[in-house]
């Protein structure tokens, strides 16, 4: 099985040993996304909805770059700082979803890089 690497500009760049998402046997896994404006590298200002619209634009474009949508997304894992938060950032999710309904598992942790209040990662079939 080969292993290649999706990138693009329209996401933020990896900021370690790391790729925005790997193919691998017909399917893509990404990174998890935090809300990192592309064009600056920062966080972006105004709550979980504003950060929630950023990660969900920066994992679309990984998923355009992969030559996939929404509608391929098998598999999203998401991470929240509080899950008080959890019915603003399921408006704003699935707004983007669609009609897609992955499967989806939701955690809250202690802490995200750079204080994010959302991250999410996800796995999408490729081929099939």
């Amino acid at each position: 099985m080969s292993l290649s690497q999706v990138a693009t500009k329209k996401a933020p760049e990896a900021i370690g040993p790391y790729s925005q998402a790997i193919r691998a046997g017909g399917f893509l896994f990404t990174a998890g996304q935090i809300a990192l404006d592309p064009a600056n590298g920062k966080i972006v200002e105004g709550g979980v909805v504003a950060q929630t619209e950023r990660v969900m634009q920066n994992l679309t474009a990984v998923l355009e770059a992969a030559g996939a949508d929404w509608n391929k997304v098998v598999k999203t894992t998401v991470f929240l700082a509080d899950l008080g938060d959890f019915p603003v950032f399921n408006e704003v999710y699935g707004r983007y979803l669609g009609s897609a309904r992955p499967a989806r598992s939701t955690v809250q942790v202690s802490a995200l890089p750079r204080n994010a209040l959302v991250e999410i990662e996800l796995v999408a079939q490729l081929e099939g």
